[in-house]
């Protein structure tokens, strides 16, 4: 994918945060799920900037952003759909997506280690 693509994904990632922690403050009932929502907001704001930054230092070739993206989806929206009354099975794929971020990071600092970082043109 482009680096435009993935900078209107996380983008649109960043508006979803921003979204699903103001209906933690303000829209939802029970400590519980204003808790889910917080946690899900703030792992997903964190892993849109850092798709940015991924695509910024590296391309939007990499896996990082894939992965960050992907982990978020898995992360984020099982919190958010347990929030909202999922089942409790869904905490099962919460997880999965933490390894998709762990793997994000990973691929991070792989990238950095072998020096990929993309050239810019003045």
């Amino acid at each position: 994918m482009s680096g435009r693509t993935w900078t209107v994904l996380a983008a649109l990632s960043g508006f979803a945060a921003v979204a699903f922690g103001a209906f933690a403050a303000h829209g939802v009932e029970g400590a519980r799920a204003a808790e889910l929502l917080r946690t899900g907001a703030h792992y997903q704001a964190v892993h849109a900037v850092a798709v940015l930054c991924a695509v910024a230092l590296f391309g939007g070739g990499r896996a990082a952003p894939a992965l960050f993206l992907v982990g978020t989806l898995l992360f984020s929206g099982s919190l958010y759909a347990m929030a909202f009354g999922a089942p409790g099975w869904a905490g099962m794929i919460t997880p999965l997506g933490g390894l998709a971020l762990l793997a994000g990071w990973l691929a991070v600092a792989w990238a950095a280690w072998k020096g990929q970082r993309v050239e810019r043109q003045a």
